[in-house]
């Protein structure tokens, strides 16, 4: 489960998402994520989804990692399913034992979710496969540029948020390293109730706190003796640069917005 978890991961390939300017890949991001979240209808939401696919499909990123990507969050979605549909009401009734009641309306905002919630984990995930940490930061550090005239830092946030993320995958195999050396010596990690098993990962998370620690410490020493200073006269050797595509871009997640209105206006609802 551990090498699951994709979070931060590059992927390289020559696609039109790839050569998109950060900045628009950034904005189109959580602008979709916000379109997420006005769906109403099965119609709109199936345009996000379906708008998700053909992206994924443009990336060039292999849908098996774009699976991988989905498989730590399958136990969310089977636990928010089941929420779903044993605690919402209305419509007709499917099943119905003791206090317990299945209905339509309780499948209908189940499957909503779940297909909420893969989009968003499909769309947030092409974003760092199709761009680099590098990228990432300079993106960053240019939207929230305007930041500065309330004195705030903002190629340090920029860089604070993209080294969390760029780290992640280093974290995962450096868990994925230990657990295995405490299985090596006999730890027994997957058996036992929730306090037990809560018990046997100390000794995962000690060292693991350790190991984070140093690696803090030894790149503030690197970018110390480097003579990094932050973003003040720094240069860039990529500049990033708009082109016809990502105002097309823009023009296009316009479209779909206004088209998820439309069809929450016009169809029925199901939340």
């Amino acid at each position: 489960m551990i090498r699951d978890i994709t979070i931060g991961q590059y992927y390289p390939a020559d696609s039109v998402l790839h050569r998109l300017d950060p900045r628009i890949k950034l904005i189109v991001t959580f602008w979709l994520i916000v379109v997420i979240f006005l769906c109403k209808s099965f119609l709109s939401l199936a345009l996000i989804a379906l708008t998700a696919v053909a992206a994924a499909a443009i990336s060039k990123v292999p849908p098996k990692m774009l699976l991988k990507s989905l498989k730590p969050i399958v136990i969310i979605l089977i636990f928010t399913a089941v929420l779903n549909v044993i605690y919402t009401q209305g419509g007709a009734v499917y099943f119905e034992w003791w206090k317990i009641s299945i209905t339509q309306k309780g499948v209908n905002t189940a499957i909503f979710t779940m297909v909420r919630i893969v989009t968003l984990v499909v769309i947030s995930s092409l974003l760092t496969y199709t761009t680099t940490p590098t990228m990432l930061t300079d993106a960053l550090e240019r939207l929230l540029s305007p930041l500065k005239i309330f004195k705030i830092k903002v190629h340090t946030l920029a860089m604070m948020m993209t080294l969390a993320l760029r780290f992640i995958p280093t974290l995962i195999e450096e868990i994925d390293r230990i657990m295995n050396a405490q299985k090596a010596r006999g730890a027994d990690l997957e058996t036992g109730n929730l306090i037990q098993r809560a018990k046997a990962l100390v000794p995962i998370f000690v060292p693991l706190m350790v190991s984070s620690f140093r690696r803090a410490y030894e790149l503030a020493f690197a970018m110390t003796c480097r003579c990094y200073t932050g973003g003040e006269g720094r240069t860039r050797m990529k500049q990033m640069k708009t082109a016809f595509r990502d105002y097309a871009v823009l023009f296009f997640c316009a479209a779909i917005t206004a088209g998820v209105i439309v069809l929450n206006i016009y169809f029925k609802t199901v939340i």
